[in-house]
C-alpha cells in the first residue's frame, strides 16, 4: 500500500495496513530547526542549511532524505506568508535581539538566546476601533498576490507523482487569533461586548481576506492539492479561552464562510482544523462547519481523553496528533516512556481507522533525538493493523 493509498484509508474510516504517518507537512506538525539538526546528528548525518516553513516558529522542512527515512506519508507545500517570505531579509538588529516587522504590521521580536519570535506590538491595539481603522487607514495585505505561490503547484505535482498526499494551509492563523493580533489580546477579548459591530467588521474582514487567499491558490494548485489546513486556537489545558456560546455568535459564522467558498470550490478537499487545548463543546460546530480533520488531539487537555474522543467523535472526525505528548513526556520522559505513551495513544485512536500519527503538537527545540527515534520506533511497532 502506497502513501495516498493509505491515507486515504484513514480520511475514510478504514484500517490501512499501517497508521499512517506524518511529520512536517504543516507548521501545526512540524519540528524546530534546533530538533532537527539535533536529529541529523543522531542519525549520523551532517547539517544541514534549514528550509524554512515558519521562521516565526521557527519550523522547518525535513530533507526527502529524511521523510523517506521515516516513512512519511504527507508533504507539505508551503505558500509564502508573513512567517515565511523574506523573514531574514527584513530583521534589524536591536542588540539583544532581532525585529521584525510583517505585511500585517504586526511586531515580532527574536531574543538572540531565543527559540521563536514573539509579537511585541499589535497594529491597532491604541486605536479608537473606529470603522475607518478597519476599513480604511488600515494597509491589509494582498493575501491574493500570485508571489505567494511560485513553484507551489509544480512541487504538489512532484509529491503526487512519488504517491504521497499533499496539504497546505492557509494565509495567517485563525480569525480569533488574528483579531488578537490585529488588536491586542485585552482589547479582542473586550471588542464584542464593548465595539460589537467594528468587531463584526474586523472579523469579517479577515474572513474575506482568507477567501481571497483561498481563491487564488486552488485557481493555481487545487487540484494537485489533497488536505487544506485552517485553525484557531479557542481551548486552554482546563476549558477555553472564550465562552463556546461567543464562538458561536461571532466567529463560527464568518468561518463558515470560509469553509463554504473552499467546499464549493474544490469539493474533493478535506479539510483540516487545528485547535489546541479542550476544544471537546465546540467539536459538533467545526462538523457542522465541514471539518473532516481534528488537529491535534490534545491528549493531556481536560475534555480531550482519546478513549471518549474516539466513542463520541471518531465516526465523523478523523484525528490527526495525539500519537504522543509533547509539553511532557516527549521532552522529559525516558525513551521507554514515549514508546508506552506511543502505545497507549495508538491502541485507542487507531481501531477502526480515522487516525494518522503525529505529536500534540510541533516537537521542539528541547526534545532529545533519542526520543524522536523512540516515538517512531513504537509506531513501527504498535502501528501496524492485525491483519497487515
Amino acid at each position: 500500500m502506497n502513501s495516498r493509498e493509505r491515507i486515504f484509508k484513514a480520511l475514510n474510516h478504514e484500517e490501512p495496513d499501517r497508521v499512517p504517518y506524518d511529520l512536517a507537512s504543516s507548521t501545526w506538525t512540524g519540528i524546530t530547526n534546533t530538533a532537527y539538526q539535533n536529529l541529523r546528528k543522531f542519525l549520523g548525518m551532517e547539517p544541514e542549511e534549514p528550509v524554512w516553513s515558519d521562521v516565526i516558529q521557527q519550523i522547518v522542512i525535513p530533507s526527502e532524505e529524511i521523510l523517506d527515512r521515516l516513512n512519511v506519508d504527507v508533504r507539505g507545500v508551503f505558500p509564502l506568508t508573513s512567517h515565511n517570505w523574506d523573514v531574514w531579509a527584513k530583521l534589524k538588529d536591536k542588540g539583544d535581539f532581532w525585529e521584525y516587522f510583517d505585511e500585517w504590521g504586526f511586531t515580532h521580536r527574536f531574543p538572540k538566546n531565543g527559540f521563536w519570535f514573539s509579537l511585541v506590538k499589535s497594529p491597532m491595539d491604541e486605536s479608537d476601533f473606529s470603522e475607518s481603522d478597519i476599513v480604511g487607514k488600515y494597509p491589509w495585505p494582498n493575501a491574493g498576490d500570485k508571489q505567494r505561490f511560485a513553484g507551489l503547484r509544480k512541487k504538489a505535482i512532484e509529491y503526487r507523482n512519488s504517491d504521497k498526499v499533499v496539504f497546505t494551509k492557509g494565509l495567517c492563523a485563525g480569525l480569533f487569533e488574528m483579531h488578537q493580533r490585529v488588536r491586542g489580546m485585552e482589547n479582542a477579548m473586550l471588542d464584542a461586548f464593548m465595539f460589537p459591530e467594528n468587531s463584526d467588521k474586523l472579523i469579517g474582514k479577515l474572513a474575506d481576506l482568507k477567501i481571497e487567499f483561498w481563491d487564488a491558490l486552488l485557481d493555481e494548485a487545487g487540484d494537485v492539492v489533497d488536505i487544506i489546513g485552517e485553525g484557531d486556537d479557542y481551548g486552554t489545558q482546563q476549558s477555553q479561552l472564550i465562552d463556546p456560546e461567543h464562538f458561536r455568535a461571532y466567529y463560527k459564522p464568518h468561518f463558515m464562510r470560509v469553509l463554504d467558498f473552499i467546499k464549493k470550490k474544490s469539493p474533493h478537499l478535506k479539510i483540516m482544523f487545528h485547535s489546541c487545548g479542550n476544544v471537546r463543546p465546540i467539536l459538533p460546530d467545526l462538523i457542522e462547519m465541514g471539518v473532516d480533520i481534528l488537529n491535534p488531539v490534545h491528549v493531556r487537555a481536560n475534555g480531550m481523553e482519546p478513549v471518549q474522543l474516539k466513542k463520541d467523535f471518531g465516526k465523523d472526525l478523523v484525528f490527526w496528533g495525539g500519537g504522543v505528548d509533547t509539553q511532557n513526556v516527549l521532552p522529559n520522559g525516558t525513551p521507554q516512556n514515549v514508546k508506552d505513551d506511543v502505545k497507549r495513544n495508538i491502541e485507542v485512536l487507531a481501531p477502526g481507522g480515522g487516525f494518522v500519527f503525529n505529536t500534540v503538537h510541533n516537537i521542539q527545540a528541547e526534545v532529545p533525538p533519542e526520543n524522536i527515534m523512540a516515538m517512531w520506533e513504537a509506531l513501527q511497532e504498535f502501528g501496524k493493523y492485525s491483519y497487515a
